[in-house]
């Protein structure tokens, strides 16, 4: 067996001696997509309804009926116009819809609870778009990539960013720390071994773990949160490895910078967890914040990971549509790479 092959060795068997640790990060990435394919969810429904008619005619009954057979909404009766507001403070209906009557046509007005802000835009746009159906112009719309609006189509391109800096550079950080701390790499650093060889052998062990739990994510994300599948999958594959590398080099900078396991998780987390979740449009996109802030997540991985993903697997186009982020991802990569065996060299 190679010293190369050894070292591997070692650092697997240190993983599978951490039983708890490898547990975690393997159902880690479950859990998180369960959770944003499911329980979070910027979808609105049952919304509850209430309707003031000043005088009844076919269209406000027609208009009714579409409320109440609407999946979206849930239709609790006809008020009078004093009653709304009382409703609303309440908290047993979520808006209200005035029918009134001027110059022999019907006009409405929405009022609606806008406590909450997401569901009132929501929820008024799906209203708009109930009444405004029967105005007997026809609208005709064509939903791409994504008819059913899933959410988890949206979260999952940004999971997988965030599952993979977590679990790449920050145990990857840790795992090296952990050999300062206690002595260990020094020993290793002073044997016959060269220093790109450790480094190495503590890496691939971290890069085929990121293999398994990309096969978990991949799997989950095709068949329980139904992403439409593809040969696509492929190009998802090899970006996807190219963004673990450069997670695993990002670990392998804040190892030569933080001296303790606390700040090298202290570090990751300030670097990665917060501006991945804010700034790289996992959550908020990129193009309603500020320019300032828009400058600034142009260096976060996680941002041009999550939109070629996005490309890749939700609107399944080829690669040649995700080039600018390949090629910033790739030279990020060797910046990366190319300073943090610099710095571990001049920590040697």
């Amino acid at each position: 067996m190679s010293i190369f092959q050894s070292l591997i060795k070692k650092e697997v068997l240190h993983l599978m001696r951490d039983f708890r640790t490898v547990t975690v990060v393997l159902l880690m990435p479950v859990v998180l997509l369960l959770l944003f394919g499911f329980a979070i969810s910027t979808e609105v429904n049952n919304v509850r309804v209430v309707a003031v008619v000043e005088q009844h005619t076919d269209e406000t009954k027609q208009i009714i009926e579409r409320f109440r057979n609407n999946s979206y909404f849930t239709f609790e009766g006809i008020v009078t116009h004093n009653d709304v507001e009382n409703l609303l403070r309440k908290g047993r209906a979520d808006a209200a819809v005035v029918f009134r009557t001027e110059d022999g046509k019907l006009r409405h007005q929405i009022v609606v609870d806008a406590s909450n802000t997401t569901m009132a835009q929501t929820s008024t746009a799906y209203l708009e778009n109930v009444i405004s159906s029967g105005a007997g112009i026809p609208v005709v719309t064509d939903t791409l990539y994504n008819p059913q609006l899933k959410s988890a189509y949206n979260f999952v391109p940004g999971i997988m960013g965030m599952i993979f800096i977590l679990i790449c550079a920050m145990m990857t950080s840790v795992s090296i720390v952990s050999e300062k701390e206690t002595g260990t790499m020094n020993l290793l650093l002073v044997s016959p071994v060269h220093p790109r060889t450790i480094i190495l052998g503590k890496l691939v062990p971290y890069f085929l773990l990121s293999c398994i739990i990309l096969t978990l994510v991949l799997v989950l994300g095709y068949t329980v949160l139904g992403l439409p599948f593809s040969f696509s999958v492929i190009n998802v594959i090899w970006v996807t490895i190219l963004y673990v590398i450069l997670a695993l080099a990002l670990g392998l900078l804040i190892s030569t910078i933080a001296s303790t396991q606390v700040s090298a998780l202290l570090v990751s987390g300030v670097m990665f967890m917060i501006p991945v979740v804010l700034l790289s449009g996992m959550i908020f996109p990129v193009e309603n914040m500020p320019l300032v802030l828009q400058w600034l997540s142009c260096i976060i991985p996680a941002r041009w990971y999550i939109s070629a993903m996005r490309v890749l697997m939700i609107q399944q186009l080829p690669v040649g549509y995700v080039l600018t982020e390949v090629l910033v991802l790739s030279g990020m990569t060797l910046v990366v790479l190319a300073l943090a065996i610099k710095k571990f060299n001049t920590k040697k």
